[in-house]
C-alpha cells in the first residue's frame, strides 16, 4: 500500500516538474479534439468537455465519474482569453455544479468576509479608519470574548490588516470570528444577497460552540488611532433576520459528545454558500471590470492588491505574522490543494495561486486563480469533494489524504497541462499579479 501511494506521488511530482520546468510534450492525448456542450439536468450543470477530459485520465477520475453523488463533487474551470486590448474574456466550464446541492463551505466563507470587511472600511473612511487602525473588540453578551492586543503584529495592536493576513495565509479561525463581529451578521448576508449571491447564509463564527442566538449577536467594536484616540465606536449588533428555512444534512450518522446519533447530521443552521458563488466572488476580485458594479465589492485599488498579495503569499514567506519560523506546521504549499495537494516540496517560482481553501466535516474545497508567469498561463479553478467513506461525521476519520487531496492535485495538474496546450491569440500581461512578498 505504501509503495502504491509513493508511486502515485512521484508520478504526480514528475508531471508538475515537466509542466513547469521543461519544454517537453506532455500527455499528447490531451490534444485530441474535445467538443463541449453544457448538459443541464434540473439545476445541475455539466460540460461534456469536462467529462471527456476526465475520461482521458481514468487513473485519476474513473471512481469520481462513477460516484460523483457519493463524493458530492463539483468543479468549475474558467478559461481566460485576452483581447487585443488586454481585456479578459471569461468562459466557464462545469462538472456536476448544482447550487441546490449542499456542501459545508468551511473556511471558504472567509473570502467574502475579508472582502466585506474591506468594503465596510471603505464605507467608514470618513472616520479616518484604515487597515492599520487599532481594532479593539469588546464583549457585551454571553459567549463573547474581548481582544485588546495581538502579539503577532509589530506593535502588539490588533488590526483589520493583520486579521486578513492570518485568514488568507493560514486560514485562522479566530481572525475570521473578529471580522464576523466587526461586520455583524445582518450586514454580511444583506450585502451578499444584494450582490446576487441569494443562496448564501453566513450564520455563525467558526470553531467555537455558540448557540444560534449567541451567533446573532456580535461584539461591540472600537477603532483607535496611533495615539489611542477613539475614531469610531460600534455597539453590539443583533441580527433578527428570519432566514429562509433549509433542510440541509450530511452523512449517515454522527458523534455528539461521546454518543453516536444514527441519522444524518443537521446542517440547516450552519453556513451555506454555493461553489458557483465563491467562484464568481473570486473572479470579481481578480477582474472587477468584467462584472456589473452592483456585483462587485466596493473596495479601493490598494486594498484589492492587499487581498491578492496575501492570498498568494506562502506561509514560508510570512515574517509578520511569523509563520515562516514555524516549519513544522507550515510548508510552501500549505493551503494550495489544487495543483499541489498535500505536497511539501518547494513550489516553482513561476507559479502563483490566489486562493482560499476549506476543510471540515470531510469536505475539501479550493477556490483558485492560477497563474504561471513564465508560460503566460492563467485560469480559474474551483472544486469541492466529500471525503468520508464511513459516512460518520465528527469522528475525525476522513479520507483527505487518500481521496480528496489527490483528486484536487490531479485536477489542477490536468487543467494546467490543458492550458499549456490550449491556443491563445493574445498572451496575457500578468505583471499586475507580481508582488513583493515579506520573505523576499
Amino acid at each position: 500500500m505504501i509503495s502504491k501511494y509513493l508511486c502515485t506521488a512521484l508520478t504526480s511530482l514528475l508531471c508538475i516538474q515537466l509542466a513547469v520546468g521543461q519544454n517537453i510534450k506532455i500527455n499528447t492525448v490531451i490534444n485530441k479534439a474535445l467538443t463541449n456542450n453544457v448538459i443541464t439536468k434540473d439545476s445541475c450543470k455539466t460540460d461534456s468537455l469536462m467529462v471527456q477530459l476526465m475520461q482521458q485520465y481514468p487513473q485519476y477520475f474513473t471512481n469520481i465519474l462513477k460516484n460523483k453523488k457519493t463524493f458530492n463533487v463539483q468543479f468549475i474551470y474558467t478559461q481566460v482569453d485576452r483581447g487585443l486590448n488586454g481585456m479578459p474574456n471569461l468562459t466557464n466550464h462545469y462538472f456536476n455544479v448544482d447550487k441546490s446541492e449542499y456542501f459545508y463551505p468551511a473556511s471558504t466563507v472567509k473570502l467574502p468576509i475579508c472582502l466585506l470587511a474591506l468594503q465596510k472600511l471603505n464605507d467608514l473612511k470618513d472616520k479616518s479608519i484604515n487597515l492599520s487602525s487599532t481594532m479593539i473588540t469588546g464583549q457585551a453578551a454571553d459567549g463573547q470574548t474581548a481582544v485588546f492586543n495581538d502579539p503577532t503584529t509589530f506593535d502588539g495592536k490588533p488590526t483589520i490588516a493583520n486579521y486578513i493576513k492570518k485568514i488568507l495565509i493560514v486560514s485562522d479561525n479566530d481572525a475570521y470570528n473578529r471580522l464576523y463581529e466587526f461586520l455583524g451578521r445582518q450586514y454580511i448576508n444583506t450585502q451578499l444577497h444584494n450582490k446576487g449571491y441569494k443562496e448564501a447564509q453566513i450564520l455563525h463564527r467558526l470553531q467555537i460552540p455558540l448557540s444560534a442566538e449567541q451567533n446573532s449577536k456580535t461584539n461591540p467594536i472600537s477603532f483607535l488611532d496611533y495615539t489611542n484616540r477613539i475614531l469610531y465606536n460600534q455597539p453590539m449588533q443583533t441580527d433578527s433576520t428570519v432566514y429562509k428555512s433549509r433542510t440541509d444534512s450530511l452523512g449517515e450518522c454522527f458523534y455528539s459528545d461521546d454518543s453516536i446519533i444514527n441519522s444524518p447530521m443537521d446542517f440547516s443552521g450552519k453556513n451555506r454558500i454555493s461553489l458557483e458563488s465563491l467562484h464568481n466572488i473570486l473572479m470579481t476580485l481578480v477582474f472587477p471590470e468584467k462584472f456589473p458594479v452592483a456585483q462587485r465589492f466596493n473596495i479601493s485599488d490598494s486594498n484589492r492588491n492587499f487581498m491578492l498579495k496575501y492570498m498568494s503569499e506562502l506561509p514560508t514567506e510570512s515574517m509578520l505574522p511569523p509563520y515562516a519560523a514555524d516549519t513544522t506546521s507550515y510548508w510552501p504549499a500549505s493551503g494550495k490543494f489544487l495543483l499541489f495537494g498535500a505536497g511539501k516540496n518547494t513550489l516553482p517560482k513561476s507559479i502563483r495561486i490566489f486562493n482560499k481553501i476549506g476543510e471540515a466535516y470531510g469536505q475539501l474545497t479550493d477556490v483558485a486563480y492560477i497563474v504561471d508567469f513564465d508560460k503566460k498561463i492563467e485560469f480559474f479553478l474551483s472544486a469541492t469533494i466529500y471525503c468520508n467513506s464511513d459516512g460518520i461525521l465528527n469522528d475525525d476519520k476522513y479520507d483527505y489524504q487518500n481521496i480528496g487531496l489527490p483528486f484536487l492535485k490531479h485536477l489542477g495538474e490536468v487543467l494546467y497541462q490543458y492550458e499549456i496546450k490550449r491556443s491563445k491569440k493574445v498572451l496575457p500581461d500578468l505583471s499586475p499579479f507580481i508582488f513583493k512578498y515579506d520573505g523576499k
